[in-house]
């Protein structure tokens, strides 16, 4: 009986929980609410139940991230030497194998390289083509303007700050709910350069066609972070432009090549610093914890406190409730440090010990930049193009982290159901 009762009341407390923080629920429109979520189940249904779209994807995708692995290596082999690949090329006898591997030379080094791979084919027309595409879908079904559609589908290329960066000349004259479904479509989707990153950093535990499945939870993100985004501030308000946006982001090819490379460093360098720091922190707010009494049996840490405030999200999700603590941990984990840390922790499978279905759903909830950090990443990076509209963009922020929490949720929901 449970497992008919728990998707039905998870669905309507996904969206309740939207709708409590709406600015006039009055407004909302249903059919667009419908809508969304029809798309959603449509776009993950063909990605991964329609065999020969998933087994074109696993071939190719899967391959291609490989190749990019290898290249990345050996750049990184080149400029680290045996620091990139670990045992394999070192000057000494290794003792132990499984403690030569280097994160940041061995994984994250790969941003760098995404990153300028991804400059170039969006000068060279390729992403734009595929974006332009992609726009078609979400624009008219879910009632939004031509900016708005083509910024929110670039996420799933682009990150965060770049996605809006397209349509940057229509920032100042967008409304408050159009600068919301920017943000929060930019919180609820991941880079493609993270994408592989991750990939490449979980495909020992959930196999080659992991690309498939970020790829497909990027792409349902996007109308539930706009469907959200409509419940929390609803609005008529559209701003278009006459034809598609034909603006170049780089000057020729040398410039992609550069300027990728250079906003793929500094990537690098924040999410190195920033691994350092959530990780250092987490031990240093665990470690003040650990000078309290033990609480039903356990030490108390940070991950068990939002593990408690978070488990009800993740059962509604359809995580059983026996595993929603495990789970609530990782979504807690997620929203407060970043999913980088989240997917660290997911893939010691001894801690959070979930069943093949609550794995797989917590792989779609926790593929967003939903969290703290990536408002302040977001902010800066948007009041920097748009200083006068500061205010307005502080003013969403929160709910846009709200909103694209939710929509990373319903993510994991939809993938549940099928």
């Amino acid at each position: 009986m449970m497992e008919f009762v728990q998707p039905i009341v998870g669905f309507f407390v996904l969206l309740l929980l939207g709708a409590i923080f709406s600015e006039n629920i009055k407004a909302i429109k249903i059919k667009f609410l419908i809508i969304a979520v029809v798309i959603q189940v449509v776009l993950a249904y063909i990605l991964i139940n329609l065999t020969f779209i998933s087994d074109f994807i696993d071939k190719y995708l899967a391959s291609g991230v490989q190749k990019l692995k290898e290249a990345s290596d050996e750049g990184t082999a080149f400029v680290f030497g045996y620091l990139a690949d670990g045992a394999p090329n070192a000057p000494f006898e290794v003792s132990n194998e499984a403690n030569t591997f280097i994160f940041a030379f061995g994984g994250l080094t790969l941003i760098i390289l995404m990153s300028a791979i991804s400059a170039l084919l969006w000068h060279w027309r390729v992403i734009p083509i595929l974006v332009n595409a992609l726009a078609v879908i979400f624009k008219k079904p879910l009632d939004v303007g031509g900016p708005v559609g083509l910024s929110a589908t670039a996420n799933v290329f682009l990150g965060q700050v770049e996605a809006p960066l397209l349509v940057r000349p229509y920032l100042a004259s967008m409304s408050k709910n159009e600068l919301l479904i920017l943000m929060t479509v930019g919180m609820s989707t991941i880079a493609g350069s993270v994408m592989v990153i991750y990939t490449t950093m979980l495909s020992s535990i959930y196999g080659d066609d992991l690309i498939r499945h970020f790829l497909t939870a990027s792409l349902i993100s996007v109308p539930a972070g706009i469907m959200y985004a409509n419940i929390i501030i609803p609005s008529d308000t559209k701003t278009d432009f006459p034809s598609d946006n034909t603006d170049k982001m780089y000057s020729s090819t040398m410039d992609a090549l550069t300027r990728g490379t250079q906003a793929g460093i500094d990537i690098f360098l924040n999410v190195a610093a920033m691994l350092i720091v959530v990780i250092a922190l987490v031990f240093l707010v665990n470690a003040t914890l650990g000078v309290l009494p033990d609480f039903q049996g356990q030490p108390l840490t940070l991950e068990r406190i939002v593990g408690w405030i978070f488990s009800p999200l993740a059962w509604s999700m359809g995580i059983p409730w026996n595993e929603s603590q495990a789970a609530g941990e990782l979504l807690g984990v997620k929203t407060i440090l970043n999913e980088f840390v989240a997917y660290i922790y997911l893939a010691d499978n001894s801690t959070y010990a979930l069943s093949e279905k609550s794995s797989l759903i917590m792989l779609y909830a926790l593929c967003g930049f939903a969290n703290f950090s990536s408002v302040g990443i977001l902010l800066s990076g948007m009041t920097a193009m748009v200083p006068e509209r500061r205010e307005d963009l502080i003013a969403v922020s929160f709910k846009a982290l709200w909103a694209a929490l939710l929509a990373s949720c319903m993510t994991g929901f939809i993938v549940g159901i099928l």
